[in-house]
């Protein structure tokens, strides 16, 4: 399905500024749809406005839907759609007509023309949004649809004078309360005129006792929430319906969020609408995930604080041995134990199991690289990146990539070597080539005693379930490939 930005930029004469101010108004009229119990189209006019095209399209939640099909991309005449076109060369909402039954439903239509505010006030018409009630299941309405419906019509009219979406406002977060979570209306004067059931109970869980209904919000709530420490400036605001704002408020282990919506009309403020939301069990969960990775982090930080005091145990003793095969022994696991140890090093720092392997795939060559100094006088270069790899993943591929440098270095006496780094949608494609002394005429892989390329070959076909190739390099030297599947995204 094309996005609202392909359709903006190919069927319609929109600036940026406009696309922007759609895109704001999209993010948030769910807020519409819901107070209005109506599914919303979003029409724009075709280039020479010679018709409309359906470019965004929002279903209530607190209602039953018109359109059961996707209509974003369809097109209308001039003409076919009358109300529309009212909206539009009159700039007015339009709500006369009859209900339709063409679709054995009965539906009542009501157009809104959508309008951006600019610099010099006039404002800017963009396009009409058409509202539409499915009023099959119409029945006396309550207080809180009654207070839905006029919050919708005010908001509607803000929508048509360029004042909805809030310009200049930071976008609305996804979890923002929602208008089922919790609604209270407020007057001018920021006293509650109306509190739907759900907002009365968190207001409950939080410790009021009195009715909220006539109540001055923002007191109220600093009386629940700060009566022991300094009132928060935000709370003030949100609660008072003055600006478009979020915040949230604890209180005896509850936490509640408000987020406010000023209703202005005719150039007035003329009250608020503040949903509100109890987030005590999300933000509990929250907290625990974020101790379970500090958990996490911290237990890395230890392994590889416990892995650098066994690589200088190592260390130590190999510079007490007198038998030069012994302490080579001991040195190349040192420098198998570091490279896990970078990997570890780099997981401490990292808020998920991923990590960023160019990093390590740098110290992973210069440990290489300086450890060989004195027996090559050549320094290991990457070309290409890796990119973000799963732990499970870096810790075997910084072992073999040391595995492979140190062989090179040690065996090859190359003057360039170099580790290529290709990688694809579903492998990861590593060559580690030099231009070194070759492979012996009698290599084959299978067959091979040393220790190193067992652990490499153990290392990326028995846990990377991948495929390791040697073979001889075209001009002299040592061609390694590595090619390794990675995880679907």
């Amino acid at each position: 399905m094309p996005t609202l930005s392909d359709l903006v930029a190919r069927h319609t004469a929109l600036d940026e500024a406009d696309l922007d101010w759609l895109h704001s108004l999209v993010s948030d009229w769910q807020l519409l749809a819901d107070l209005s119990f109506a599914d919303l189209i979003l029409w724009a006019p075709l280039l020479g406005e010679n018709g409309w095209i359906a470019i965004a399209q929002m279903r209530p939640t607190t209602g039953p839907t018109v359109y059961h099909d996707d209509i974003v991309g369809s097109v209308a005449a001039r003409g076919e759609r009358h109300l529309i076109d009212t909206a539009w060369n009159e700039r007015r909402i339009c709500r006369e007509g009859d209900p339709d039954w063409s679709t054995g439903v009965p539906v009542r239509e009501e157009t809104i023309p959508v309008r951006r505010a600019v610099d010099n006030g006039e404002g800017r018409f963009l396009g009409v949004i058409q509202r539409s009630t499915n009023l099959s299941s119409a029945r006396t309405p309550s207080r809180l649809e009654l207070t839905y419906l006029q919050s919708a019509s005010d908001l509607a009219q803000m929508v048509a004078e360029g004042r909805f979406p809030f310009s200049g406002e930071e976008p609305i977060l996804v979890r923002s309360p929602r208008v089922g979570d919790g609604l209270l209306r407020l007057d001018r004067a920021g006293r509650v005129t109306y509190a739907s059931p759900n907002a009365l109970s968190a207001y409950r869980r939080l410790g009021l006792h009195a009715d909220l209904v006539g109540a001055e919000l923002g007191r109220v709530t600093a009386t629940l929430c700060y009566s022991d420490e300094p009132i928060n400036e935000d709370l003030m605001i949100v609660a008072s319906g003055r600006a478009a704002k979020e915040t949230e408020v604890e209180s005896g282990g509850t936490i509640v969020q408000l987020r406010a919506i000023p209703l202005i009309v005719g150039g007035g403020r003329i009250g608020a609408l503040v949903l509100i939301r109890d987030v005590t069990e999300l933000r509990r969960r929250e907290r625990e995930l974020m101790t379970k990775d500090a958990t996490i982090r911290e237990i890395h930080h230890r392994v590889k604080n416990n892995l650098q005091t066994v690589a200088a145990l190592l260390r130590l003793q190999a510079r007490r041995l007198q038998v030069p095969e012994g302490r080579e022994a001991l040195e190349e696991a040192v420098r198998r134990v570091g490279s896990i140890a970078i990997v570890h090093e780099t997981l401490s720092h990292a808020p998920e199991e991923f990590v960023d392997f160019d990093e390590i795939a740098d110290r992973v060559i210069a440990m290489a690289g300086e450890v060989s100094a004195a027996e090559a006088a050549v320094m290991p270069r990457r070309v290409g990146a890796f990119g973000v790899l799963p732990s499970l993943i870096a810790t075997p591929l910084a072992m073999a990539l040391t595995e492979l440098l140190q062989n090179a270095l040690q065996h090859g006496r190359p003057r360039r070597l170099e580790v290529l780094v290709e990688p694809a949608l579903d492998r990861l494609n590593v060559t580690v080539w030099d231009d070194g002394r070759g492979l012996p005429e009698d290599f084959d892989l299978d067959k091979s005693t040393s220790l190193g390329l067992q652990i490499v070959r153990t290392l990326v076909e028995g846990e990377l379930s991948g495929k390791l190739t040697i073979e001889p390099r075209e001009g002299g030297g040592t061609h390694v490939g590595l090619s390794i599947p990675l995880p679907a995204a």
